[in-house]
């Protein structure tokens, strides 16, 4: 689905489904979307449009499920002509975003199992758990837990922790406080505040996209 704003004519709708298949092309799957853009057709015809607000549920980007995806952009600036004869909206500049994301319990012991997210997911467990792999994470009561071993004679390993957001990045603190770990972080992502909630982890910041 794709909102635009009331009476903002054929050319705003045009743009946002343009928009619309322009960001389901860099995720691997998304189930619903909804996007509003902010601004006049005018400021359009100008190659300028204020922000994008869009909210997206079922979102699996690079391999890694998210439940749901909040986000408001700043102004974007666009090459509106190719647009209007009929081709792929183009991006020229890079722009920046605001908002949340959700992860599931289940969707974060899913996406680490992916190829892709193996090294992070197998340096959680040598950092807090001793162990070489991890085994599995689940998110219940409040707390993320990680979990390692159990196979053959290897005993289960698990430890609660809790998400924060420490200088602009993501950390997971054991409820001891005696083990810590810093995840790596994306230059152009900066991470605002981190929680549990509604069984998930969610994830508030800022970042730049860069077309």
């Amino acid at each position: 689905m794709t909102a635009t704003p009331p009476g903002s004519g054929p050319v705003l709708q045009l743009l946002a489904s343009a928009l619309q298949f322009w960001i389901k092309q860099q995720c691997d799957a998304v189930d619903q979307l909804e996007l509003q853009l902010h601004g006049s057709a005018l400021q359009l015809l100008r190659g300028r449009l204020e922000g994008v607000t869009l909210v997206a549920s079922g979102v699996e980007f690079a391999g890694l499920p998210l439940e749901r995806v909040e986000l408001r952009s700043g102004p974007i600036q666009l090459q509106t002509g190719l647009l209007l004869k009929g081709q792929a909206v183009t991006l020229d500049h890079p722009f920046a975003v605001r908002g949340q994301v959700l992860f599931s319990g289940r969707g974060l012991d899913r996406g680490l199992g992916d190829h892709r997210w193996r090294g992070l997911a197998d340096g959680l467990a040598q950092e807090l758990l001793d162990s070489p792999t991890l085994g599995e994470l689940a998110i219940t009561d409040g707390v993320l837990v990680l979990a390692a071993g159990g196979a053959g004679d290897q005993p289960k390993r698990q430890l609660a922790t809790r998400p924060e957001a420490v200088n602009g990045a993501l950390e997971l603190h054991s409820l001891d406080g005696q083990r810590r770990t810093r995840l790596p972080a994306d230059p152009n992502i900066r991470i605002e505040r981190a929680c549990i909630r509604a069984g998930g982890l969610e994830l508030h910041g800022e970042a730049q996209v860069s077309p």
